[in-house]
C-alpha cells in the first residue's frame, strides 16, 4: 500500500475509536487536538516522537497547566460565549492561554516528553472548553486510547506481514 495511503487509513481509524467512543458513551471523547495526534503517530510510527511517554506525557501536561491557568486566572469564564473587546474577561482568558501554554511548553521540555498537539490541549483547557477536573481526565484518557489503538494498528500490521511473508514461502 501506498506510504499515503496508509497513513491516511492509519489517521482515520486511530481517530475514528475516540470518536465511537464519543458517540456512544456521549463524553467529551473526542476534541481538536487529538487529530494531530493521530496524524503524528500514523507518520511517524516508530520514531520517538511517538513514544507513548511523549504523547501521553505531553497531553498530561497540557491538561494540568491548562486546569492550573484556568483556574488561576479565568475561572467561570469561556471562549463559547462573546466577550466584550478589551474587556476584563476577555484578558482573563488571553492570560490563562498564555500561562498554559508557556507552562505546557516549558513542561514538556523539562520532563522530555514534547510533543506539539499537547499545546492545543493545553488550550482547550485554559480556554474554558474542557476545563474540570472529570474532563481534563477525559482527555488524558481519550490519548491513551489513542496511543492503544496506534500499538494495536502496529502490533497486526506487523503480524498480518510476518504471516503474508510465511504463506509466500
Amino acid at each position: 500500500m501506498d506510504d499515503r495511503t496508509g497513513t491516511t487509513l492509519h489517521t482515520g481509524l486511530l481517530i475514528s475509536t475516540t470518536a465511537g467512543l464519543a458517540w456512544l458513551s456521549g463524553l467529551p471523547m473526542i476534541f481538536p487536538s487529538l487529530g494531530p495526534s493521530a496524524f503524528v503517530l500514523a507518520l511517524f510510527q516508530d520514531s520517538d516522537a511517538t513514544a507513548p511517554r511523549r504523547v501521553i506525557g505531553g497531553h498530561a501536561i497540557g491538561v494540568v497547566a491548562g486546569l492550573f491557568a484556568y483556574h488561576l486566572l479565568a475561572g467561570g469564564v469561556s471562549m463559547t460565549a462573546a466577550t466584550a473587546p478589551g474587556s476584563i474577561e476577555g484578558l482573563r482568558l488571553a492570560g490563562s492561554a498564555v500561562l498554559a501554554t508557556t507552562l505546557t511548553a516549558g513542561g514538556m521540555l523539562a520532563s522530555d516528553t514534547r510533543h506539539p498537539p499537547a499545546c492545543a490541549t493545553t488550550l482547550i483547557v485554559s480556554l474554558g472548553l474542557l476545563s474540570t477536573l472529570w474532563e481534563g481526565a477525559l482527555i488524558v484518557l481519550a490519548v491513551v486510547l489513542l496511543v492503544v489503538a496506534h500499538r494495536f494498528l502496529l502490533a497486526t500490521e506487523r503480524a498480518g506481514a510476518r504471516y503474508g511473508e510465511e504463506l509466500r514461502s
